[in-house]
């Protein structure tokens, strides 16, 4: 998280000093509550189980999200924007579904969506409806024990698509405040023990609230 804020400040930075104040940035950050349905889990091995899985959103580590937008509205876009957007989304496999064998099975230290988003604003008003397509990668960290052996390690997770749609009250020139769903459909293909293979399609739902700041 911290390297991706960095990457962020130095991205906004660079854009900023060449725009000419033309275009208006915005960082946000933003935490709530996160659920998933369940889904379907192959194993290369053959095992095949449905599971239920847990958000628990304010649990430790809690879901949170941070995102940077620059709006185009000097490049002759009204109100169109391009955000990029990192969350920690997390699910947990529910206990009852494991198959045998299996004693724990999550992905905690979160299933890391980070997106780039093609964002529209629908007024430039204190009060500012949204929505945001986007595309990206999940980072999970991948936590499987069963009797086979154990696997806890970050790894690329595959692809995941995202819908943003929310709202922001600007209560100064700099600082606003938002409320927004954002979901996303993950496509997560990750190595575990014994050399085999977990797919399984994760949906997250989430409603946020947040804060940004505007320069």
């Amino acid at each position: 998280m911290r390297g991706f804020l960095s990457a962020l400040a130095v991205l906004t930075s660079v854009l900023a000093s060449g725009s000419a104040n033309a275009q208006q940035f915005q960082v946000s950050a933003y935490g709530g509550w996160q659920t998933a349905p369940h889904s379907n889990v192959t194993v290369t091995d053959g095992t095949e189980f449905w599971t239920a899985w847990e958000g628990r959103s304010f649990d430790m580590p809690p879901y949170y999200g941070a995102r940077g937008t620059w709006w185009l509205d000097g490049l002759g876009m009204p109100n169109a924007g391009l955000s990029i957007d990192f969350s920690h989304a997390k699910v947990y496999g529910a206990p009852e579904d494991r198959p045998g064998g299996w004693t724990h099975f999550e992905f905690t230290d979160g299933l890391n969506l980070l997106t780039a988003n093609a964002m529209y604003r629908f007024s430039d008003d204190a009060f500012r409806p949204y929505v945001g397509l986007g595309l990206g990668i999940t980072v999970p960290h991948v936590e499987v024990r069963r009797t086979e052996g154990t696997t806890h390690e970050y790894q690329f997770g595959g692809a995941t698509f995202q819908v943003t749609a929310g709202a922001e009250y600007m209560l100064t020139e700099n600082w606003s405040v938002f409320a927004e769903y954002k979901g996303n459909h993950s496509w997560v293909d990750v190595a575990i023990d014994s050399g085999d293979r977990l797919k399984t399609n994760i949906i997250t739902n989430a409603l946020n609230v947040g804060v940004s700041f505007h320069f």
